[in-house]
């Protein structure tokens, strides 16, 4: 078996996967209560068993095609080093007010503390200090990483770990990050935004805002999640790794509300070399939200005018994509099964896809355009083979309550060349 380190290369969104990142969700997804689920940030709370077995699906069709790594065995390795868990408790503990909890982190050994650091740990409620907070947790669970995408992006040979724009999820990234550094899995470059600004800093970023079409272009969504400090600063860093040549950054700019429309791959995902799936009222109808296109010259900006949209600005840099529409030709459809994550398909390779399915007009959409429909379980089986055209569907009565799709719970570590 190869043990030596995967050398992190992702270029493209739709070159054929040959590994990804993945977190299976468990108990920290059952430690929610009706109380604390706008805090979570899902729309509602989750049936722990339905979401597994709908997850199942989504592990057993990337396991046939690519090598899975796990965020809980990787977070163990971490731990396994003292000098290397010493300074994670630390970070977490000063990062979450819970340092008088320190010692008793320390103390457990490295499967039950990275259960802890998913799960949550109780909060001692043995002070007046404690007992007037009226916190049942100490460290919250993390009830949003089976959303593996968010917290770290990997660009070319490049790993940005993430400023989250909601405290509730800094941990995650805090874990990315020291897997990236410490658990000798990974040989990559490693930019953490977090060292780079302090916590109430502007700066924001997740990945779901970041996609990755070419070497030398990237669209980012500037919403609720990502700001456009934090985009500044990406390109500051990405510029300052390619000074030589020149790069493109789209920017498309997202409303704040309703909360379906979070990040930019809820809206806009690459299907092939020449399609991609789009919620067209935001994509290509005219609104208030502005398409920026930022050009960057042997290093500097040299240029950052409007463009009409996306797909627009692409087809000016040599990508020309046929938009298949979310939801179908009706606008309730439309809004209904983006809101459902219709638009967050996840490529497996050029022109083949994991979706879910029940956006059935969606569904429909890809069929008329080449996409043959086959269900995860077919696949699974052996039953249905991955060839051509096609669009992967898995059960989604449950995942999609967290608020993501199929390229939200996936996080590419590497990507064969695209082919462009």
């Amino acid at each position: 078996m190869n043990t030596s380190p995967l050398r992190i290369n992702v270029r493209s969104e739709i070159g054929r996967l040959e590994a990804v990142m993945l977190h299976s969700p468990g108990a920290e997804v059952e430690n929610m209560t009706p109380r604390n689920v706008q805090r979570a940030l899902y729309s509602d709370i989750l049936n722990l068993s339905i979401a597994q077995e709908e997850y199942s699906r989504l592990y057993g069709v990337l396991s046939k095609v690519c090598r899975i790594y796990e965020v809980r065995p990787l977070l163990k390795k971490v731990l396994d080093n003292a000098i290397d868990r010493a300074e994670l408790i630390r970070r977490i503990c000063v990062g979450e007010n819970a340092t008088r909890y320190y010692e008793r982190l320390m103390d457990m050994d490295s499967s039950r503390l990275a259960s802890v650091l998913i799960e949550g740990l109780p909060a001692e409620i043995n002070t007046l200090t404690s007992y007037l907070a009226n916190e049942y947790y100490a460290l919250y669970p993390l009830y949003n990483f089976y959303f593996t995408r968010d917290s770290a992006v990997t660009i070319g040979d490049n790993v940005l770990i993430c400023k989250m724009a909601n405290k509730v999820r800094m941990r995650e990234s805090v874990i990315m990050e020291a897997i990236y550094q410490c658990s000798g899995a990974f040989e990559c470059g490693i930019t953490d935004a977090n060292g780079y600004h302090p916590e109430n800093s502007p700066v924001t970023m997740e990945g779901g805002d970041i996609l990755v079409v070419r070497d030398d272009i990237l669209l980012i969504g500037n919403g609720s999640r990502t700001s456009s400090q934090g985009i500044d600063f990406m390109i500051d860093r990405f510029s300052k790794s390619h000074p030589e040549g020149t790069l493109h950054i789209i920017v498309q700019q997202l409303p704040h509300s309703p909360e379906s429309f979070i990040h930019l791959d809820m809206v806009f995902t690459m299907l092939d070399r020449d399609k991609c799936m789009i919620f067209e009222p935001l994509i290509l109808d005219d609104h208030q939200y502005q398409t920026v296109d930022i050009t960057v010259t042997d290093g500097v900006v040299s240029s950052i005018k409007p463009v009409r949209n996306i797909i627009y600005a692409l087809r000016r840099l040599g990508i020309d994509l046929k938009p298949v529409v979310c939801g179908g030709s009706d606008e309730w459809d439309q809004e209904r099964e983006q809101w459902h994550s219709g638009a967050n398909s996840f490529c497996l390779a050029p022109g083949q896809i994991l979706t879910y399915a029940r956006n059935i007009h969606t569904l429909e959409e890809l069929d008329k355009n080449g996409f043959n429909i086959i269900s995860a379980d077919d696949v699974i089986s052996g039953k249905a083979e991955i060839a051509g055209r096609c669009a992967i569907t898995i059960s989604g009565s449950e995942l999609p309550r967290g608020g993501g799709g199929a390229r939200c719970m996936t996080m590419p570590l590497s990507r064969m060349d695209a082919g462009w």
